[in-house]
């Protein structure tokens, strides 16, 4: 069994998380430039075993889809070229990087840390990662 790695794809950055080989605890990885993630991406699987993508659906409180999702669209193409045997899921990722801002606060790092939108990026990944893994439970 692989690694199921999920994207926070945003408008300069994504943030980046991973499951443990058995697919049952989301980490976060990284944050990567935009320009750069289809490197990342590369380099990453080769190094390792990866079955599937879950990538954040930018939904607002009306049900509207961000204009970042044409780009997201953009990008899952050419992912599904670069990539054809690895799935790629969506996955509804409204609140993410309130929740994160808020994790990020409780765990005490300090005013600085806490508004670094690539550790937010990254914390947003995880959480999506981890939603999606407790709807495949239920």
């Amino acid at each position: 069994m692989g690694q199921i790695l999920a994207i926070d794809y945003g408008k300069a950055r994504c943030g980046i998380a991973a499951t443990d080989d058995m697919q049952i605890i989301a980490s976060g990885l990284e944050t990567v430039e935009n320009r750069f993630l289809m490197e990342f991406l590369k380099k990453y699987f080769n190094e390792n075993k990866v079955d599937e993508v879950v990538i954040g659906l930018p939904i607002d409180l009306k049900g509207n889809v961000s204009e970042v999702e044409t780009d997201i669209l953009k990008f899952i193409e050419a992912f599904k070229k670069e990539f054809s045997d690895i799935a790629v899921h969506r996955f509804d990722e409204r609140f993410t990087s309130k929740m994160a801002s808020f994790f990020i606060s409780q765990s005490g790092k300090n005013k600085k840390k806490r508004q670094e939108k690539g550790l937010i990026d990254k914390v947003s990944a995880t959480i999506i990662l981890q939603n999606f893994l407790e709807q495949r439970l239920r």
